[in-house]
């Protein structure tokens, strides 16, 4: 603190563990006072090959010896685009930048240019960043701004609805298609509950969207990748016109894409539209994606990822129930959300119903039993994670729940 406001340099870490990690590698954190960590944060998400993967920093350390920001082109930016290309199968074209939050605006802008519309419709807890036209927070009912110093007006052109309600949208579509731009969403919302979309829902949205001209982007930086090599587009086979990437496209370096139909992505070619960036495709980035997604395309860990997601769920879930708590685990094995309560959780609305606050006391224990978790419950699984770490994680869970309860 005496360095750095509360200590962080991102306000994510203000809720999160403390600890100071001096070093990672696979699926473990260790911190300078000698404590080790089994990771399912995984930085946020970023780290799905595992931290440190041997591949990616010996690519990106012999791609930069020869520079790492040139103003021009280079050969790595190629193969990368073609790779992410490959991947995703159903995109046209690329542009690659630092962040997921820049990946959003260049998709918001890209679709207010190509329609000639201001507004956006976007869903009750999906997150697209952290600038002011995309923050948005609870209170009382209502969204608005979630920081001070965010002016509300910066949020006029958000039309904000609950997900997952086909109906609630097309009513919205039917009173003010003509002014909407672009329909923004997670296709499957992991950063609040790890929720998936209701049977036919995005080939509805999907539908709705060609009825009234509007632009589709999926927000799949956490997504992306992860779910398989195609996402959560290939994962429900909904196609959008848009969509952005990052975290497990570059394996833990900073990373991410905005991909989409040619005929749109094409503003940006002539000018007409717009996006920049000095890092955008640095030497070091395009390195790490050609390593990442390459590895991912030819040694596809999809199944050893679903493997233990699968077995480390199935005995969270055995260790509540032995104490008779309502612990709640529900997601996709790659991402999962551990939480207390038994309801069903359709939407943001419907996840506040459980205890959150309940969970996110229980965390801290966690972390002092070695496991590193995000206090809002989502669980990201690497390629690294193994029986090793399964065994320890089951352990150590088992444990702190046991501390917590008797406490």
């Amino acid at each position: 603190m005496r360095l750095t406001p509360g200590g962080v340099h991102s306000n994510v870490r203000l809720a999160g563990a403390r600890d100071f990690i001096q070093r990672a590698q696979g699926a473990w954190l260790y911190s300078v006072d000698g404590q080790d960590y089994v990771d399912y944060l995984l930085g946020q998400g970023p780290n799905f090959l595992g931290h440190a993967p041997g591949h990616v920093i010996d690519a990106v350390f012999r791609a930069c010896k020869d520079g790492v920001i040139f103003g021009g082109q280079h050969e790595l930016e190629v193969r990368a685009g073609e790779l992410v290309l490959e991947a995703l199968g159903w995109a046209d074209l690329v542009r690659f930048s630092m962040t997921g939050t820049e990946a959003v605006q260049a998709a918001l802008r890209l679709a207010r240019a190509v329609t000639g519309r201001t507004k956006v419709v976007r869903f009750e807890g999906h997150y697209h960043g952290w600038l002011d036209n995309v923050l948005i927070s609870e209170r009382d009912g209502r969204w608005g701004p979630a920081s001070r110093g965010q002016l509300a007006s910066h949020l006029e052109d958000s039309i904000i609805l609950p997900w997952n309600d086909a109906e609630r949208l097309a009513d919205v579509l039917e009173r003010a298609g003509e002014q909407v731009a672009a329909v923004i969403m997670e296709p499957i919302m992991i950063n609040a509950g790890v929720i998936e979309p209701r049977a036919g829902y995005l080939e509805e949205v999907r539908r709705l969207c060609d009825e009234h001209g509007i632009v589709l982007i999926f927000d799949e930086v956490i997504a992306g990748f992860r779910l398989g090599l195609g996402g959560a587009t290939e994962r429900y086979g909904v196609t959008p016109d848009l969509a952005t990437y990052g975290k497990a496209i570059a394996g833990g370096f900073p990373v991410a894409a905005l991909a989409g139909r040619a005929d749109l992505m094409a503003r940006f070619g002539t000018g007409e539209v717009n996006h920049s960036g000095t890092f955008n495709a640095s030497v070091m980035a395009m390195a790490a994606v050609v390593a990442s997604v390459g590895t991912l395309i030819d040694e596809p860990p999809y199944d050893r990822v679903a493997e233990h997601g699968t077995a480390l769920m199935a005995g969270l879930r055995e260790i509540g129930l032995a104490r008779n708590l309502p612990l709640r685990v529900s997601g996709l094995p790659a991402a999962f959300h551990v939480s207390f309560g038994d309801v069903e959780v359709t939407d943001y609305r419907s996840l506040q119903q459980l205890d959150l606050a309940r969970y996110e006391r229980f965390v801290p224990v966690l972390v002092e039993h070695g496991l590193w978790v995000a206090g809002r419950g989502v669980w990201y699984v690497s390629a690294a994670h193994g029986p090793k770490e399964l065994d320890a994680a089951l352990t150590r869970f088992e444990k702190a729940l046991t501390q917590w309860v008797s406490a």
